[in-house]
C-alpha cells in the first residue's frame, strides 16, 4: 500500500492508522496546497480531485476519504479495536464520532485558511468552539468511546490539535485536552509526526488532567 499525504492534514489520521495496524506501507508526503509531488510534478496526475488521503492498495484500487479508508484498513486488518464489528452498536458508535469530526469539527475550521474580517472570524471561532463543547460533554472516558483508542480518536486528534494554531485556547474542554494529549503521547502518532512533520498539529505535553 501508498499512501499520500499533507504534513498535520487531516490524512494524518490514515496515516496514525496505518502504523497502529504495523502493516507495511509506502508514504509519499505531497504539498497539497501546490498540488506537488516531492519530484516536482503534478499530484493531480495521482489524485484527480488533488486532496489527501490517497491510498493505492496495489492491485490496481485506490481510495480517498478519511472515514472509508479509516474502515478500510481496519477491517482488512482484524483490528477491532480500531473499528468495532460490523452491525454492533460499538461501531455505529465510532462511526458516529467519525462522522461528527468531519461534518462539525473538521469542516467549521475551513473558513480560517482564508482572508476574513475580524468579525467572520469571531464567528467562525464561536461555531468551533460549540463543537468542542459537544465533544467535552459527550467524552465518555479518555478516548471518545471510553478506554480504547479507536479510528475515531485519531481523526480527532488531528482536527482538534488544529485549535493551538489558530489560537483557539481549550482551558474550558479539559476532557478534550486531556484526550489530546494522551493520544499524542501513543508511539504511533509520534512516529507519523516524525515522518511527515507537525503541519497545523501541535502535541500538548505532558498531560492535563481534566
Amino acid at each position: 500500500m501508498k499512501l499520500y499525504t499533507h504534513p498535520g492534514a487531516s490524512s494524518l489520521s490514515v496515516h496514525i492508522l496505518l502504523r497502529e495496524i504495523g502493516e507495511p506501507f509506502e508514504l509519499e508526503v505531497v504539498n497539497v496546497t501546490k498540488k506537488v509531488r516531492p519530484d516536482g510534478s503534478d499530484y493531480r496526475a495521482v489524485a484527480p480531485r488533488g486532496m489527501v488521503p490517497l491510498i493505492e492498495l496495489g492491485d490496481g484500487n485506490d481510495l480517498t476519504e478519511n472515514m472509508v479508508i479509516a474502515q478500510f484498513v481496519c477491517d482488512r486488518a482484524g483490528r477491532l479495536d480500531l473499528m468495532p464489528a460490523a452491525g454492533t452498536m460499538e461501531r455505529y458508535r465510532v462511526m458516529e464520532w467519525q462522522s461528527f469530526v468531519a461534518a462539525e469539527l473538521h469542516k467549521s475550521f475551513g473558513p480560517l485558511y482564508w482572508p476574513i474580517s475580524d468579525e467572520m472570524r469571531d464567528i467562525v471561532i464561536a461555531r468551533i468552539n460549540g463543537r468542542l463543547s459537544f465533544a467535552e460533554r459527550d467524552l465518555t472516558g479518555p478516548y471518545l468511546t471510553g478506554e480504547t483508542f479507536t479510528a475515531a480518536d485519531a481523526y480527532f486528534f488531528v482536527i482538534a490539535s488544529w485549535t493551538h494554531y489558530f489560537g483557539i485556547s481549550l482551558d474550558p474542554y479539559p476532557k478534550v485536552a486531556a484526550l489530546l494529549a494522551l493520544a499524542g503521547q501513543r508511539p504511533t502518532v509520534r512516529a507519523a509526526l516524525k515522518a511527515e512533520g507537525h503541519g497545523l498539529v501541535s502535541v500538548p505535553d505532558p498531560i492535563p488532567q481534566p
